[in-house]
């Protein structure tokens, strides 16, 4: 099939679960949020949004979580009933679904975010009540956000090698596994990206572009060090 006619294809797939995104939001409620996403243009990968859990606006950006889709590629998986935090500490379960054109390809999904905080405290209280309190680990926080280069700067900045440390504190190795990585979450899926990270370490765009190769190269000798997402 040509790609004009997966295009639209993919297109109609959308356009048939708009629908869906405002059905499955009203069912649950105001603590619902229905997202539509389309992975062809990830810097506006939103094409529609009921609820408003996360704040997402129809053009925004996709998350570090579509970001991690989006670098699986056609090898992703749906991630259902995985729990998470915003940066503001709403509690989220929550299941993204990939969306496949007839060849495979992954070109999209449907995210389902649910506000458990709620449901989250009272299940506290009533384990302190009960006196069968257990501490938990807490969920990872995600960056939501309509602004791709918030998203960027805020995996980046989270990243267990960049906590307390400089660009100039780390070794050659643990430069190179920051890049891998990023890389292989999806970061640098993005247009620009690799310019964004440069800046936010604090280094050349020609240094960035150097160590983001090695590390390709490193993972995948066979591989394009090069790349296509930068």
């Amino acid at each position: 099939m040509s790609e004009p006619a997966l295009d639209a294809e993919r297109d109609a797939v959308l356009a048939a679960l708009r629908p869906v995104v405002d059905g499955v939001a009203a069912t649950f409620g105001p603590v619902c949020e229905v997202v539509l996403h389309d992975y062809r243009r990830p810097e506006r990968s939103v094409v529609a949004v009921a609820g408003s859990v996360t704040g997402r606006t129809v053009g925004g950006a996709m998350s570090e979580i579509g970001m991690r889709v989006l670098a699986r590629g056609d090898e992703a998986r749906d991630e259902l009933n995985y729990v998470t935090r915003t940066a503001d500490g709403i509690l989220l379960k929550s299941s993204t679904m990939v969306l496949r054109d007839s060849t495979g390809a992954v070109f999209g999904a449907l995210c389902v975010n649910l506000d458990v905080t709620a449901v989250d405290r009272a299940q506290s209280l009533l384990g302190a009540l009960a006196g069968t309190a257990a501490t938990s680990a807490d969920p990872p926080a995600t960056t939501f956000a309509d602004d791709i280069d918030a998203v960027v700067d805020a995996i980046v900045d989270a990243h267990p090698l960049r906590r307390d440390r400089s660009w100039a504190a780390l070794e050659r190795a643990q430069r190179l596994e920051l890049f891998r990585d990023l890389d292989g979450r999806g970061v640098f899926a993005v247009r620009r990206s690799v310019e964004q990270v440069a800046a936010r370490l604090g280094i050349s765009r020609a240094s960035a572009y150097n160590y983001l190769s090695q590390a390709r190269a490193a993972a995948d000798p066979a591989a394009d060090p090069a790349g296509g997402h930068a």
